[in-house]
């Protein structure tokens, strides 16, 4: 990447980090720009890939191209998404831990096409055997089929994704895809039954008209002609000059035999697309009491019968209903089909790479319910994405020993609350509305808004505004404050939106004989429930899915730009781009990678490309690279605020020292080109120079031909034709051992060693560590050592159990937690605060732990004694307050009950405890509530739940209730 800094002038700079002006958005964009001029569509923020739309093919995803880019470091070759792709995959292989790639844009910012580069990238470098190429094949056609049931022609994309897609990629031990499997979510339903001007339906519906054979036609009761079909013609465009929908159906009919559909299911299939053309010509006519009937010669309308009655709107409205509620759950179950036949090979221990295809956030004219939905979506990825980046930033400071400054940013949680909050956020109101009895509108959804949550700060409306604001809203709409600006929402048809009960009877899907159909709909599931849930619930609950799914992963970003909207090669539209910049969180992002070091690079790789900088350094240096490193800045003039040097790496806060030492390395390499031409001038005698240089020549070719053919025989025995070779990788090999041995027992790190080297490494790596550890032990004192056997136990009880655990790790135990003048001589003592079993009254008390029992003391008064031997067992929740219970048996006379005991310091106590006891198996970690003897057969109940602040106080119920805070997601 180093390299492209010399002409970063006309090309601007490969990572946005790297920019001087690095908070300005004009450099920003100039950036892009300068990029994009020279056909350079990637660019990096840290680790995160901006992709721009080029309109026009290039020339840079070939085979040739993959190979460059597979098994390489990722900021060592040019920016791009096989550079994403590789580096996604190593981690994935060497980490052992499941990686996700985002892709986020506008429609027709090229995700889809970001998508299938990376499984075709995939698909060629990884792995392969007969099996294997099966998967692959269902894995690529899987995107056709999606396509033609999911996509359709808009005013900005002519294959523009109309719903969001989350795959996961299986991977074997070896690195091969296996299997995958995909969820689906927020699909379009809306443009089944309508479309904007100059729109279109969804693929399939096209083609299927227009490449359909004659025999499926006419047995799908269907022309030859979209005009014939309102669903068909809301948008005026049946056809396309770029969609060649009769060829795209033969490719959809290949892909769907690849996956796995047998000819009965794709008749079935096919059978419900034409039901639902048949559906939107429905007819209505209106009777003198103002109901509808069926004015279309059809069947339906004996079926019609079973329905409620309904006027003329109604009718239309229920018609389109059922027509959006068959092709949606259609999708669904095709999506289910596809999944059973990527599950190809089951592997319980694959790894996963997941690619998530993802709506960016979208600003409209008119903003619906689906826009809400898409951005509210993009509002919990911008909140994930910002925590991500900073989670990375800190992990790869705290790994190179650099001190971590907290980094002020905007935090959209505010925003995410208010619309998933529950009982008082957006989507909770909107429910309430749907499901209350009584005369619900869009209205009055809006008016309970305002009475609930509106004195937010994020939102206005129209009622609730000022004067300017007013001008520029409707009196049914909403206003939402974003991370990326106002958005004005309308509410018009959002109840209906939002209604996910069918009107159809539940003896009407039952009369069909399509499998397909009655699979989709489960006569169970039209039937009324008390409760049932809403389109937004179901969406809020499976984006809460989606969340915990990235979550478990380690994430890349794949930000898509469109640079205009009338699909124009070279065309670069600032306005339009700022939009996306602002919707993306771009400057959000790079504010937060810029916060600390702009540059980081491996000790080796900064050395090997500056150190002819340093005469000390140059033309080698044979000592410690850290060493180096520092010999070499120092010589050049770091300033110390400049640069921290870490474990591995090398830190550099601004791009202008880059830029300074990569100006100075291009003056530096002309001075050596002079000096060597100057010597060569002096020289008496050119032939004899010339003879010098081609032995040298002739030396290195025999060199790199030994080594080269030592690499082919390099899986023989040692023999003549490879010893050079071997002797060669041994000794590379020990001299990288040499230079990066781990440098503390809790070091893992340790060199790839060569195949020949792989059991030498391995005993090399035991017998160090064996070392290591000996020395480690041989300086541990009595003190030390009896804190780490008690974090030992505090460990294997606690760890990824209570959610205050994390905090109680690098905090030491105590002998006694009591001030002097309580300190009793023998034991160990904790303060402690008991809760009457009447009335759960706070009182404070001391708790000792002797070699044979535990005392609860009050001002040295001996209150209670519990010998180990009859200690039931300890019950504690798994969240951060300090509650925890004694059980004693019923039959002792002596107790009057379990002890319900409060420390600050619980981690610390229960673990003594533990020990003294040898209780270690007997504690209980309990979520929602425990239960404790209260003496004479009684019971009672501590009701555990989570909240702002820790608080402990009887409840209504009779219960003691304890809130307490989350102090870590788990």
């Amino acid at each position: 990447m180093e390299s492209a800094l010399t002409a970063r002038d006309r090309v601007g700079v490969q990572d946005f980090v790297l920019l001087e002006n690095h908070t300005s958005e004009a450099a920003f964009i100039e950036n892009l720009r300068k990029r994009f001029k020279e056909n350079l569509i990637y660019t990096y923020i840290g680790s995160v890939l901006v992709s721009v739309n080029p309109y026009k093919d290039l020339e840079i995803y070939t085979k040739n191209h993959m190979e460059r880019y597979r098994g390489v470091n990722f900021y060592e070759v040019s920016p791009h998404v096989y550079a994403v792709s590789d580096n996604s995959y190593r981690s994935m292989r060497t980490e052992h831990k499941d990686q996700c790639i985002l892709i986020s844009g506008e429609s027709g910012a090229g995700k889809t096409e970001a998508s299938k580069k990376i499984l075709q990238y995939y698909a060629v470098t990884c792995p392969a055997s007969d099996q294997v190429e099966t998967v692959k094949d269902r894995l690529l056609q899987s995107n056709p089929v999606l396509e033609a049931f999911g996509n359709a022609k808009t005013l900005r994309n002519d294959n523009s994704s109309r719903f969001g897609k989350y795959m996961d990629i299986q991977f074997d031990f070896k690195g091969a895809p296996v299997g995958g499997h995909i969820l689906n979510y927020l699909l379009e339903k809306s443009r089944v039954v309508h479309q904007n001007h100059g729109e279109r339906n969804f693929h399939i519906f096209y083609q299927l008209i227009e490449g359909g054979e004659e025999d499926l036609l006419r047995r799908l009761g269907l022309e030859r002609n979209p005009q014939q079909y309102q669903y068909l013609v809301k948008g005026n465009c049946p056809k396309v000059s770029s969609i060649n929908d009769r060829s795209d159906w033969k490719v959809v009919r290949k892909a769907l035999s690849v996956i796995g559909f047998s000819e009965d299911e794709v008749e079935e299939l096919l059978n419900i697309i034409a039901s639902v053309l048949h559906l939107g010509n429905i007819q209505y006519g209106g009777e003198d009491s103002g109901n509808a009937y069926i004015t279309t010669d059809t069947q339906i309308k004996y079926l019609a019968r079973l329905k409620s009655p309904l006027n003329l709107e109604q009718a239309s409205s229920a018609r389109d209903a059922l027509s959006k509620a068959v092709y949606g759950r259609t999708f669904t179950w095709l999506v289910n089909k596809i999944n059973v036949s990527l599950a190809y090979m089951t592997y319980k221990n694959a790894s996963v790479i997941g690619l998530l295809d993802i709506y960016g956030f979208e600003v409209f004219q008119h903003n619906s319910f689906e826009q809400f939905c898409i951005n509210y979506c993009n509002e919990k990825l911008q909140q994930l994405f910002i925590e991500l980046t900073l989670k990375s930033e800190q992990d790869e400071y705290e790994a190179e020993g650099i001190t971590w400054e907290p980094v002020q940013y905007f935090n959209n949680k505010i925003i995410c609350d208010l619309v998933e909050e529950k009982f008082k956020g957006i989507i909770s109101i909107l429910d309430e509305e749907c499901l209350r009895p009584g005369d619900a509108s869009d209205i009055t959804f809006l008016e309970k808004l305002e009475n609930t949550v509106g004195g937010h700060a994020h939102l206005t409306t129209h009622k609730l505004a000022d004067g300017k604001t007013r001008k520029v809203m409707g009196r049914e709409e909403f206003r939402l404050l974003h991370y990326a600006g106002e958005v004005n929402y309308n509410v018009n048809g959002v109840l209906s939106c939002t209604h996910s009960l069918c009107v159809v009877h539940p003896q009407v899907m039952c009369m069909s004989d399509n499998k397909i159909l009655t699979q989709c709909f489960d006569r169970a599931e039209l039937k009324d429930s008390k409760r049932p849930e809403t389109a937004a619930t179901q969406f809020k609950t499976s984006l809460a899915k989606l969340m915990e799914i990235l979550m478990s992963k380690e994430p890349s970003y794949v930000r898509c730009i469109k640079p205009n909207d009338a699909k124009q090669a070279g065309r670069f539209d600032d306005v339009l781009i700022r939009h996306q910049v602002k919707y993306l969180g771009l400057m959000e992002n790079l504010r937060v990678r810029r916060a600390g070091f702009a540059y980081r690079r491996h000790y080796e790789t900064f050395l090997q490309r500056y150190k002819s900088l340093c005469p000390e350094t140059w033309p080698s240096w044979q000592g410690k690279l850290a060493d180096g490193v520092s010999t070499l800045v120092k010589h050049l003039g770091y300033k110390p605020e400049e640069y921290k040097l870490g474990r591995s790496k090398i830190f550099i806060r601004f791009p202008k020292t880059l830029f300074a030492t990569e100006d100075a390395l291009e003056t530096r390499k002309h001075s050596l080109g002079e000096r060597v031409t100057y010597h060569m001038v002096l020289v008496d005698g050119s032939v004899v120079v010339q003879a010098w240089w081609r032995g040298i020549l002739a030396c290195r070719r025999a060199q790199r031909k030994r080594f080269i053919k030592g690499f082919i025989y390099r899986h023989n025995e040692r023999c003549p034709e490879n010893e050079y070779f071997l002797d060669y990788v041994r000794y590379s090999f020990l001299m990288k051992l040499r230079r990066n041995l781990p440098k503390s027992v809790l070091d893992k790190s340790w060199p790839t060693a060569p195949t020949a080297l792989i059991e030498a490494s391995e005993q090399l790596r035991k017998l160090y560590m064996q070392n290591m550890v000996w020395g480690y032990c041989k300086r541990i004192n009595p003190e030390w050592k009896h804190q780490l056997e008690q974090k030992m136990v505090a460990s294997e009880i606690f760890k990824n159990k209570k959610d205050n655990y994390p905090q109680s790790v690098p905090k030491l135990f105590m002998g006694t937690r009591l001030s002097n003048d309580q300190v009793r001589q023998e034991g160990l003592q904790v303060p402690v605060t008991k809760y009457d079993r009447k009335g759960y009254k706070a009182r404070p008390r001391q708790l000792l732990l002797t070699s044979n029992c535990a005392v609860i003391v009050e001002e040295a008064k001996l209150k209670q004694r519990i010998d180990y031997a009859a200690l039931k067992g300890i019950s504690v929740s798994s969240l951060s307050d300090g509650v925890f219970v004694l059980h004693v048996p019923t039959e002792d006379k002596k107790q009057k009950g379990d002890v319900v005991l409060q420390s600050d310091h619980i981690i610390e106590t229960l673990t003594k405890v533990a020990i003294c006891a040898d209780k270690a198996n007997s504690i209980n970690i309990n979520q929602g509530s425990i239960t404790f003897t209260m003496g004479q057969g009684k019971e009672g109940i501590i009701d555990f739940t989570s909240g702002s602040e820790l608080l402990v106080a009887k409840a209504k119920n009779g219960h003691l209730s304890v809130t307490a805070p989350r102090l870590n997601s788990r």
